[in-house]
């Protein structure tokens, strides 16, 4: 059945659980959204874009062929931290390429304590079956990362469209237009959501970001002021964190471009 919101102005995500009406044997109109469990969605400094309601799992594709962003993969997980939603990071295709490199960077996230699962979806999906049971998954990452043939992996029968990726421009195209959700057994939904070129994180405020880098927070309210943001602050307990080995210089860098991103700093 298809259905429609009432006006010109739609608040439903994929995920969302309504009330309908039916206006013809076909057609309907949504009456109610039901209050959310959760809600995944991105900013910037002029819109918010949701991506998914109701999950459980968030699954972040990644793919040595066309490469990565770590800081989308970064934005990603912190958006999952704010939103209360458990994180899996994939790295696809790894029947095309050495993966031995994006494994040892994938290394520092699975230290964190972030699942990290290696996949070639074209030839077994089997090893991501037991992360999707019992969840509403949605599927984000950049285009070309290989989230449609994951799809098509688990349900052939939906005949979800792939495209080739640039090799020349090393990048993915979109294929996946807008949100869609599919039952995969009684127990497990999943989402597949259009490729991401960025992250927007703008519904954050620094103290939520701090929060959000899980590798910060025994050091949280330990620093000389309280408002510090670990910048360049005397006697920040971040900073003291790094220099122990304790927190990574990258997540550092990543947690001050964001602050200046969120002008914070």
């Amino acid at each position: 059945m298809s259905c429609v919101t009432r006006g010109k102005k739609t608040d439903v995500a994929c995920g969302d659980q309504v009330d309908i009406k039916r206006t013809d044997h076909s057609e309907g109109v949504v009456e109610h959204i039901h209050e959310r469990r959760s809600l995944l969605y991105r900013s910037n400094a002029f819109r918010t874009k949701m991506l998914a309601a109701n999950v459980t799992q968030i699954v972040i594709v990644l793919a040595t062929t066309p490469s990565f962003y770590e800081s989308l993969l970064n934005r990603c997980l912190i958006a999952a931290e704010a939103a209360g939603i458990q994180a899996l990071i994939v790295l696809n295709k790894c029947d095309l390429a050495d993966n031995s490199a994006a494994l040892l960077q994938l290394a520092n996230y699975s230290a964190l304590g972030y699942r990290v699962q290696a996949l070639s979806a074209k030839q077994d999906i089997a090893p991501l079956l037991p992360w999707l049971q019992g969840h509403v998954s949605v599927l984000v990452g950049q285009s070309g990362m290989g989230k449609s043939t994951i799809v098509n992996a688990l349900l052939p029968d939906q005949g979800v469209r792939t495209q080739e990726v640039s090799a020349v421009l090393d990048s993915g195209k979109h294929t996946t237009t807008a949100a869609h959700l599919y039952h995969l057994n009684a127990e497990s939904d999943l989402i597949d959501s259009p490729g991401l070129q960025e992250f927007g994180l703008h519904h954050l405020d620094v103290e939520q970001l701090e929060q959000a880098f899980i590798e910060f927070r025994p050091h949280l309210g330990k620093c000389r002021f309280n408002n510090c943001r670990h910048v360049h602050e005397p006697d920040c307990a971040i900073h003291a964190a790094v220099a122990s080995g304790q927190i990574q210089q990258q997540r550092l860098d990543y947690f001050q471009e964001l602050v200046r991103e969120l002008g914070g700093a």
